[in-house]
């Protein structure tokens, strides 16, 4: 029994590096570009209006690519085997941030979005190849380390692309690009595939319908209105997301490394609640007050961001708005118990699925809204009309939250 054990780690560690390598670079690759791209796109345009509507579009085009092509990636990762699909994710985003990065009209960097949205499935492969080479016994520690490469990709990419952009808005794709360049170097020379051939599923039309999990979803009777609670929350932030570069940028005249380090401390404050307060919070306040409290938290947050008059105050509102980074893990948690056992892994793609489809549809709400008070001057408190609409969807996540909580402890007293 020693010598298995011995010899499984020195292979699985190396694989294990590529795919924590793979997530780190995606996300930060991504990361770069979010406090540039809406920035960029305003050379190809003439007014801040056009700039929000194109915008909207262009990440509504990148969501639905995702939405799309997710679920088929995964299932030709089991057919093929993980390490091409990993090799066409790396190869598709760095001709998506080499193609923005030479842009020489709009259309092209359509073009760009396009092939990245369909290629950015690195997450849910990575997870798949962790799960290959991983034994049972460390199989959720694996899944740790790539949710952490995730994160600190993410929480890195917008600080040093905002501080590239600074210096020139096209030299963040390059970098970007150079990333993925050099992951795939690396993957094509050295990574062996994961995925046994006698393990390999035939690839079926059926396993890729993007829609089946919501539809599963919408069947649930018994949890309707957590479902409905966590779809507002999920279009509420999917919107601050989309539309938080060009708003600060209109209201503020913020940089773009004004807006990479606004970014980061949404990221770290994130961390620090979902990586250490978020036990002390549920035995503090249980998971359904942590969720109303969370979901309260957001709300109000929402409506100071749209009515903030100085940049400043935004830093300010991120480090104040820590309980509503615990709403979602919270939430989720009581979804998930209400689940059984061997429909969790169904769920959880049901609910990532909520938030691909509220990356379609919440950019171009958040951009459309925007858009309309765009020519306002940058004082006058409609500008914020995009986080008072946030904060009217929270507040009815919150109705809907506690009225199923309600019926749920009334239904509990009669049955007792």
């Amino acid at each position: 029994m020693p010598a298995p054990v011995e010899n499984h780690p020195a292979p699985s560690k190396g694989n294990l590096n590529f795919v924590l390598v793979c997530v780190f670079i995606d996300m930060l690759g991504i990361g770069l570009i979010v406090p540039v791209l809406p920035i960029l796109l305003g050379e190809f345009v003439h007014s801040k209006e056009a700039q929000a509507h194109w915008y909207g579009i262009m990440g509504a085009v990148f969501g639905l690519m995702q939405f799309i092509f997710m679920p088929m990636l995964g299932a030709i990762s089991d057919r093929v085997g993980r390490r091409p699909v990993l090799l066409y994710s790396m190869a598709g985003m760095c001709i998506n941030f080499l193609s923005t990065a030479l842009a020489p009209s709009l259309a092209f960097m359509f073009i760009g979005r396009v092939i990245g949205g369909a290629s950015s499935a690195s997450m849910s492969v990575a997870s798949a190849y962790a799960s290959d080479i991983s034994t049972h016994e460390n199989r959720a520690k694996s899944f740790g380390k790539i949710g952490a490469a995730f994160g600190l990709g993410f929480i890195a990419g917008p600080m040093v692309g905002g501080l590239l952009g600074d210096v020139s808005l096209h030299l963040p794709f390059y970098v970007a690009a150079g990333l993925s360049a050099g992951n795939f170097i690396y993957g094509y020379f050295c990574v062996p595939e994961s995925l046994p051939e006698s393990q390999r599923a035939p690839f079926k039309l059926t396993r890729v319908n993007p829609l089946a999990g919501l539809f599963k979803l919408a069947a649930r009777e018994d949890i309707r209105g957590l479902i409905i609670a966590f779809s507002l929350m999920t279009g509420a932030q999917m919107m601050l997301q989309s539309t938080w570069v060009l708003y600060t940028s209109f209201r503020f005249n913020w940089t773009t490394g004004q807006n990479g380090l606004a970014m980061f401390c949404v990221g770290m404050a994130a961390a620090v609640v979902q990586a250490g307060l978020l036990g002390v919070f549920m035995r503090v306040f249980g998971e359904v007050r942590l969720t109303l409290f969370g979901l309260a938290s957001g709300c109000i947050t929402y409506m100071l961001y749209g009515l903030a008059t100085q940049g400043w105050m935004m830093y300010l509102f991120i480090c104040c708005n820590l309980l509503s980074f615990a709403a979602g893990p919270a939430l989720q948690g009581i979804i998930s118990k209400a689940t059984p056992a061997n429909q969790q892994g169904e769920l959880m793609g049901s609910l990532q699925s909520i938030s691909s489809l509220g990356a379609i549809l919440m950019p171009l709400l958040g951009s459309a809204i925007l858009g309309q008070v765009s020519h306002l001057p940058a004082n006058d408190w409609r500008i914020g009309t995009s986080y008072f609409v946030c904060a009217a969807m929270q507040a009815t996540a919150i109705l809907v939250a506690y009225l199923y909580f309600s019926a749920r402890r009334r239904a509990r007293g009669q049955t007792a």
